[in-house]
């Protein structure tokens, strides 16, 4: 099996995925394009969380299913709870060390008509305004 390591810029927050990753994704939600994400697609049993969970600053909005962390310290996206598949985690993968990201394809993953139900949701979250099924 392959084994990957991962860190946020600083050092604090370090991660392990024991996965070989076949893809990567990108996002057009309104969070993913400000961040700019490049992330890989892991089950959360892939992922291990080797220091500085103390340091991880959580980041939710809208249903509150995907769960963003971020290094509290550097400001790094290191990995987020995937709102469409809970029991996975997307890797930023510009936290995996030494990983050739031109060996993998890319796919777009459509974000951006998620739907919206926090009622305080600004007007630059793109998406139908409805209440999720």
């Amino acid at each position: 099996m392959a084994r990957h390591f991962g860190s946020c810029h600083c050092g604090a927050v370090s991660f392990r995925l024991d996965a070989e990753p076949v893809e990567m994704t990108t996002c057009d939600c309104s969070l993913c394009v400000k961040r700019n994400a490049l992330m890989v697609k892991v089950h959360e049993s892939e992922l291990t969380i080797l220091s500085g969970v103390d340091v991880l600053t959580l980041y939710e909005w809208n249903t509150r299913r995907a769960r963003h962390y971020f290094c509290s310290r550097c400001g790094i996206y290191t990995f987020h709870r995937k709102r469409a598949a809970p029991d996975h985690y997307g890797v930023n993968v510009f936290c995996l060390d030494g990983f050739d990201a031109s060996a993998l394809p890319v796919r777009a993953t459509e974000g951006i008509g998620m739907t919206v139900v926090d009622p305080a949701a600004p007007a630059t979250w793109p998406g139908p305004r409805r209440p999720e099924p």
